[in-house]
């Protein structure tokens, strides 16, 4: 008898500091959502790492620190992101939101083949969430099929009319339909959230600059890189205003922004595609300012990034038929 009270107290022993550390990382997991609602990025982190520290077979902890890292909004946390979300379904198959943000993550590595199997798969078990049916229309978008995603969006709206990424995604796909009046209602009714991405800002931007409303399109540049510093795209877009105003110091100096010495871009189609966009407008800038032998230099460089850049291949030999007509 003594023997057998002596293996229970041992047992007992052995198993209440499991439950108390369950308890903490599920306090720790609390804390974490709490911050990660709150936009508190980085206290996010900190409480969610603890809350899997304590407890590596928690999805919900996993999937939780994974949007955490997206949520930081650095380029450098993606692949973070990504083994999180993936550790979340190996624990949990059945974890919906995993899925859905690491589509958003094959989205923007360029795969959206892989984005679309994941949200598909999402939907098998949350048919009817409008998160899931307008990401999966922009996916198609992507795959070429713009009416598709106005399907979709649309009926992501009739499930939730304030949902703004829907009207963001409509807008991308009434441009490839060059639809560019509708793009225009949806992004300004995108803008009239509280909850705005870069990407509003700088799309609209865009079609103010083929407008030639290049005040409003500067505007709407600055804005977006107001919001996130770190991103790219809007110094490449203002510098192109700048140019088109015959401001080249200051579209030069916004390239520089937009591509730091020394800054590394991940090696996906995306960011390849982008850094071919920065060396071809310093192209158009440098012919701006009859500077030949520069402009020739930037659209040899972006043809190098992408050989498939087809205005950097008319600059170049718009600039060579040129030099040959003056010798």
């Amino acid at each position: 008898m003594a023997r057998v009270v002596l293996l229970i107290a041992i047992l007992a022993a052995l198993t209440a500091p499991a439950a108390d550390t369950k308890q903490d990382a599920r306090a720790h997991l609390a804390r974490g959502a709490a911050h990660l609602q709150r936009n508190e990025r980085e206290e996010a982190v900190s409480e969610l790492k603890k809350a899997v520290a304590l407890d590596a077979r928690s999805a919900a902890a996993h999937m939780l620190l994974g949007q955490a890292y997206l949520a930081q909004g650095s380029l450098e946390m993606i692949a973070e992101a990504k083994a999180e979300l993936q550790q979340a379904l190996d624990l949990d198959p059945d974890a919906a939101w995993a899925r859905f943000y690491l589509a958003k993550i094959y989205l923007d590595l360029g795969r959206a083949e892989k984005a679309k199997a994941e949200l598909e798969r999402g939907l098998l078990t949350k048919p009817q969430v409008p998160h899931f049916l307008s990401l999966l229309g922009e996916v198609n978008r992507r795959l070429g099929s713009p009416d598709s995603s106005i399907q979709l969006n649309r009926r992501a709206l009739d499930l939730d009319p304030a949902m703004n990424a829907a009207h963001y995604y409509l807008a991308l796909a009434y441009l490839d339909l060059k639809r560019d009046d509708e793009a225009s209602r949806e992004l300004e009714r995108a803008l009239e959230s509280k909850y705005i991405i870069p990407e509003m800002y700088t799309t609209l931007g865009s079609i103010c600059t083929r407008e030639g409303k290049l005040e409003k399109a500067g505007e709407l540049f600055r804005k977006a890189i107001a919001l996130d510093p770190s991103r790219p795209e809007g110094h490449v877009k203002l510098a192109e205003v700048y140019r088109l105003q015959r401001a080249y110091d200051r579209a030069l100096a916004e390239l520089k922004l937009a591509a730091p010495e020394g800054k590394r871009f991940p090696g996906t189609e995306y960011f390849q595609q982008l850094q071919a966009d920065i060396s071809f407008e310093k192209g158009r800038i440098y012919q701006a300012q009859r500077l030949p032998v520069d402009a020739v230099k930037a659209y040899s460089q972006a043809l190098e990034i992408d050989p498939n850049h087809e205005k950097a291949r008319r600059g170049l030999e718009a600039m060579k038929k040129s030099t040959n007509e003056r010798e």
